[in-house]
């Protein structure tokens, strides 16, 4: 069981940098921008099970200061008994 959904967004705003963990299915470039722009506040956050009321592009996202929007997955924890 190596595959996680927990994942780590790094992201600058008006050239600070910003981080968070998010847990989702799976992850993609397009996903990260969205979810940058969520949680700098340009975004509103979609209720749980819902799609998001307008995804946020790149470009639009860039517009209001985000940039150097980096995702990775987090690692597995692996637990062994002794």
């Amino acid at each position: 069981m190596s595959q996680t959904d927990i994942f780590v967004i790094d992201y600058k705003l008006h050239g600070q940098p910003k981080s968070f963990i998010i847990r989702a299915k799976t992850m993609h470039n397009v996903d990260a921008w969205h979810w940058a722009s969520c949680d700098a506040g340009i975004a509103p956050i979609p209720k749980p099970g819902r799609p998001p009321l307008k995804v946020i592009s790149k470009p639009q996202a860039e517009r209001y200061g985000v940039t150097e929007v980096r995702w990775r997955e987090t690692a597995a924890l692996v637990w062994e008994e002794a």
